[in-house]
């Protein structure tokens, strides 16, 4: 489920708690993706977490033994992150943009956009990165989505959240595509790399639903049409899974640019 509105860390910042408690992990398998092609080994490495919001990548970074700067225009996602993340020497969490980012050049191994490149302008955000990346280092985006064709109920769920959301993107509508973080790392010059991550999601029908409110596009709605949607989804839902137990299939699209050894 993509998200693309203006003032998204606005929107985030009315459901920071909904997404830090209900917005799925990264696997395992990621991040050693993550590492095998942007060929930066995580441990000891100085990352920039752009876009990181209540801090659900930028954990993950820490427990494989990154030192992480965390950075995010929403104030209360980055209040979120500051409760539940370990800030000292290994971690901190900044305020700032990512089009315009507060680091001195050449100071990063890693920059990462993790379900969060979307949110930027196109060229300026790649072009920062580059800037703040020392030789030999590396950008990376992905995204974490539900595949809808691997089960019909997903499919299903899809054409109606795009029915109810005026602001919805994702896969139920015609061309939809993942964000083009490739092509614009390829345009500023860096040796792209692309793959899939697939995983399995267990999570119960409560914590699925607060996902769904966490989503921009349903965070967008008025109270009272979160209220209906969440209902309906309640009762749609638990007819598939009377048990309150789902099993979502998942897959994360991971893009990585390479800058250059001379820089």
């Amino acid at each position: 489920m993509s998200e693309r509105i203006t003032g998204g860390h606005r929107v985030f910042n009315r459901v920071a708690e909904e997404y830090d408690a209900a917005r799925p992990h990264y696997p395992e398998t990621l991040y050693q993706a993550l590492e095998e092609l942007s060929g930066v080994r995580l441990k000891g490495a100085l990352v920039l977490d752009v876009g990181a919001g209540t801090g659900i990548a930028t954990r993950g970074l820490l427990d494989r033994g990154a030192r992480v700067v965390a950075l995010d225009r929403g104030e209360r996602m980055l209040a979120v992150l500051r409760g539940r993340t370990a800030l000292d020497l290994q971690c901190r969490a900044v305020l700032g943009d990512g089009n315009a980012l507060p680091f001195r050049d050449g100071v990063a191994d890693l920059v990462v956009y993790a379900q969060a490149w979307h949110w930027l302008d196109r060229r300026a955000s790649i072009v920062e990165a580059v800037r703040v990346l020392r030789p030999g280092g590396a950008v990376a985006g992905w995204w974490n989505i539900e595949d809808a064709d691997k089960a019909d109920w997903l499919a299903a769920l899809e054409v109606r959240l795009a029915e109810a959301c005026p602001a919805y993107v994702g896969p139920a509508l015609p061309g939809w595509s993942m964000p083009p973080i490739a092509e614009a790392m390829a345009e500023a010059g860096l040796l792209v790399a692309q793959t899939w991550v697939e995983w399995t999601r267990s999570v119960s029908l409560e914590g699925f639903l607060t996902h769904l409110r966490s989503l921009s596009y349903v965070a967008a709605l008025d109270d009272r049409a979160v209220a209906e949607l969440l209902a309906r989804e309640r009762a749609e839902l638990v007819r598939v899974f009377p048990d309150g137990r789902l099993t979502v299939p998942m897959r994360v699209y991971l893009a990585t640019g390479r800058k250059g050894p001379e820089g």
